[in-house]
């Protein structure tokens, strides 16, 4: 069944596209969080944990809307480990188990790529004729900027 939503075919193909590498970069972003709340030791153990639990949880929510967004508008979400591998902007350090300073600063970088990279983003979006996919672009980089903002003040 065709999509026909007031968005060109190519116009709606290339915001999933987006969506598609924002979820890549998400879904890393979550196993990285997650990997920093399992292996994370130190004098502020507890605190971290729990904070980067709080972190994983919020990613999950957003991987699931961001796939929903890639659907809505008539694509298919990415759901592989292969694809998302191969289309995130983030990298991984498999093997390495950073002190608990480094791992927020990683993450700090991260978000902030991830932020940097929503408002082009969304700019886009707004070119293809999305403003819907534009909206749920900024939300997005809301959130991003508060978690990166709670990192910060963690370093500082």
């Amino acid at each position: 069944m065709t999509t026909n939503i007031g968005i060109p075919d190519g116009d709606r193909q290339a915001v999933v596209a987006i969506l598609n590498t924002l979820l890549a970069d998400e879904f890393l972003l979550y196993v990285k969080t997650r990997n920093y709340h399992w292996n994370v030791v130190g004098p502020q153990f507890h605190d971290l944990h729990k904070f980067f639990e709080a972190q994983y949880e919020k990613l999950d929510e957003v991987i699931d809307e961001v796939a929903e967004r890639a659907r809505s508008l008539g694509g298919r979400a990415y759901g592989t480990l292969e694809e998302f591998r191969k289309a995130a902007r983030l990298k991984e350090d498999p093997g390495a188990v950073p002190a608990a300073r480094d791992m927020i600063a990683a993450l700090l970088a991260d978000h902030e790529t991830v932020i940097r990279a929503l408002r082009t983003d969304l700019e886009t979006a707004v070119k293809k004729g999305d403003a819907g996919t534009s909206d749920f672009l900024t939300g997005l980089m809301e959130d991003h900027e508060k978690i990166a903002w709670m990192l910060r003040a963690h370093l500082a």
